[in-house]
């Protein structure tokens, strides 16, 4: 079955090294720290938890220090989000970019929950 979801991608400068970064996107304890109140790992499959409902993603690629990609239980096959980490040529800053899949009429909502959740991170790195 196709995916009616459109794929958008947001940026966010965040100051701290690549692998400190990859550390909060790529671990429980890492994400813990911004992402869900609580995460849980069993080999490639994470476990969300907000308000004491869970929901489950898999790991289903990454690099280190470069990216991590994870699929929720409920996204088609070729939906996922990301977290890819890269270097400004320019300034040199380490560059955050989120790619992910929400309705058409939901992307702007979606973009919105991501820069709260960047923030959260942010501060946690004291960026």
């Amino acid at each position: 079955m196709k995916s009616k979801k459109s794929m958008f991608t947001v940026e966010f400068p965040i100051r701290c090294s690549p692998n400190i970064l990859y550390e909060f996107l790529s671990t429980p304890n890492g994400l813990q720290e911004w992402f869900a109140d609580k995460v849980d790992q069993r080999e490639d499959t994470f476990y969300f938890s907000w308000n004491n409902a869970t929901d489950e993603a898999d790991r289903v690629s990454f690099e280190e220090n470069e990216f991590v990609r994870y699929r929720w239980e409920y996204y088609d096959d070729e939906e996922f989000f990301e977290f890819r980490i890269a270097q400004s040529p320019v300034t040199n800053e380490t560059i955050l970019q989120i790619t992910d899949f929400a309705d058409k009429g939901e992307i702007k909502d979606q973009q919105q929950l991501w820069n709260t959740q960047i923030n959260d991170l942010k501060h946690r790195i004291g960026s």
